[in-house]
């Protein structure tokens, strides 16, 4: 059977990069076939030339066995290939029938739009895929799982037979994931191609028939997904086994204590939240989606006010009402979005580094040493290992992983003694999750109190010193790190306020 894709030998370069070298890929008509690589492994840069964004500068592109040149996004679009993107791209003033019909809407007489046509068109395209949404309304305010199955929608309303989903579950809870495959088997049943890009081996495994593994801008191998672990798809991704470090909760008994926070409350987001963190500890923070801890770390930030609550650093009363204020403590806040809060994309390497820090590279004239940052620069470049082809290279053409490692070095440059990390490896890949959890244990080696939030539980319990959980604004209790389990974080993590457990049982010592 010829398959509904054929790329074979596609090479692509830019300036100072050798992106693809001869990666071959295909996609047969009724399957799933996962893309999977370390970022920065070429797959992003395969997905643009087959969606027409690049254009390849070697190889063949086949669709139903007859070579394309795809050289527009619209070629690729008219050929059958729809793609949905990791960054919806609908617009939130327009309604949901219009986002998908958009540029193809129905007319009367030719030019006045047929409203009502529109509407029945993409009520009986939801129709099709089982899935409830009226047409009429807006799409601002609606939740990314439905964002998605309406970008699913336009991609089937132009007649796709292949759909690019990447990283689709990257913000969606259990249920919503669940909801999401079925409509993926729905799809597959009815002989539709998926090109699944995902970090999540749980996922590649559960709704994958074959799975590509790319490395360093080459095709690696592809397998059968039911005949593949994942050990061997990790050692594919990397090139080597990745050793999974037990954790190791060091006493920290008589450490002094960098940060105490005291009856925190922001309405009913944070409730009366209390606890410490000793100089060189872990204290992971756990919850289901919108339990507060994002807000917790805000706060503390001054990124959001308060109603109540005390902040102490080294002991000390700190009034922190601002970001400012925050840093002029000592306190660094690494936000889950790094790339709206965290980065200036348009600015080199160096530059990103030595934002926090400006007032250390000034200038009589307040001009900036332009010899001082780009020393400091390739020292961090060094020390944390960012893979990049100068100190001047725009943070954006960075994969996430070194992107986080950014934004990283720019918290150390203002020597913060508090780090707080929000999903620090959201987005990254298997071999930048184990850099970055070998960074955060090295700093909290070198003396550093680091508060890191994540909903990965396997994460929080390989790195936690302690773990804090929340559940709808509270603290519901602190476990030991090391010995916990992911059934004790869990039960804590779905405690109602009305079973929480007091104050004085929350908080225990390192």
């Amino acid at each position: 059977m010829t398959p509904l894709i054929e790329m074979v030998g596609i090479d692509k370069r830019f300036p100072g990069v050798h992106a693809l070298r001869d990666v071959s890929f295909d996609l047969r008509a009724g399957e799933v076939h996962a893309l999977m690589g370390e970022n920065g492994a070429g797959k992003s840069t395969l997905m643009k030339i087959l969606s027409g964004v690049y254009t390849r500068d070697g190889g063949e592109v086949r669709i139903d066995g007859k070579a394309l040149q795809l050289a527009t996004p619209r070629a690729a679009q008219d050929a059958g290939i729809g793609i949905i993107h990791q960054e919806l791209s609908l617009m939130n003033d327009l309604t949901v029938a219009q986002n998908i019909f958009i540029g193809r809407e129905p007319r009367h007489f030719g030019f006045v739009i047929d409203d009502k046509q529109m509407e029945r068109d993409t009520a009986a395209l939801f129709s099709g895929m089982n899935v409830v949404i009226d047409p009429k309304r807006f799409v601002q305010g609606m939740s990314i799982a439905r964002q998605q199955m309406i970008e699913i929608a336009k991609a089937i309303s132009h007649d796709s037979k292949v759909l690019v989903m990447d990283e689709p579950t990257a913000a969606l809870n259990d249920r919503e994931i669940d909801e999401l495959f079925r409509i993926i088997n729905q799809l597959r049943d009815a002989g539709k191609g998926i090109i699944y890009i995902s970090h999540k081996m749980d996922e590649i495994q559960r709704i994958s028939d074959r799975v590509t593994v790319m490395r360093d801008g080459q095709t690696v191998g592809t397998r059968n997904t039911p005949e593949v672990t994942l050990e061997e798809i990790i050692s594919m991704m990397v090139g080597r086994a990745l050793v999974q470090d037990e954790a190791k909760v060091p006493d920290l008994s008589a450490a002094p204590v960098a940060l105490e926070v005291r009856g925190l409350t922001r309405g009913r987001e944070i409730r009366d939240v209390s606890f410490s963190l000793r100089k060189g500890e872990i204290l992971g923070f756990a919850g289901l989606m919108g339990a507060g801890r994002t807000e917790v770390a805000r706060a503390i930030f001054g990124a959001d006010p308060l109603d109540a609550g005390e902040i102490f650093v080294n002991g000390a009363p700190r009034r922190i009402r601002s970001p400012r204020d925050a840093v002029r403590a000592g306190i660094g806040y690494l936000s889950e979005d790094r790339k709206h809060f965290g980065l200036a994309l348009p600015m080199s390497v160096r530059d990103n580094i030595a934002l926090t820090a400006f007032d250390k590279f000034a200038r009589a004239g307040g001009l900036l040493d332009d010899g001082a940052m780009h020393r400091t620069a390739r020292e961090s470049i060094q020390t944390l290992d960012i893979r990049t082809p100068s100190d001047q290279q725009e943070v954006r053409l960075l994969s996430g992983g070194n992107q986080q490692k950014v934004v990283i070095a720019k918290w150390l440059l203002r020597d913060c003694e508090v780090l707080i990390f929000d999903e620090p490896t959201r987005g990254i890949d298997v071999g930048a999750k184990s850099e970055i959890y070998k960074l955060l244990n090295r700093l909290a080696a070198e003396g550093r109190a680091i508060i890191m939030i994540s909903s990965e539980l396997p994460e929080i319990l390989r790195l936690s010193h302690r773990i804090a959980v929340m559940c709808e604004g509270r603290l519901t209790g602190v476990l030991p790190g090391g010995q916990s389990s992911q059934e004790e974080i869990m039960a804590l993590a779905t405690l109602r306020p009305s079973q929480t457990v007091a104050p004085s049982e929350q908080e225990q010592p390192a």
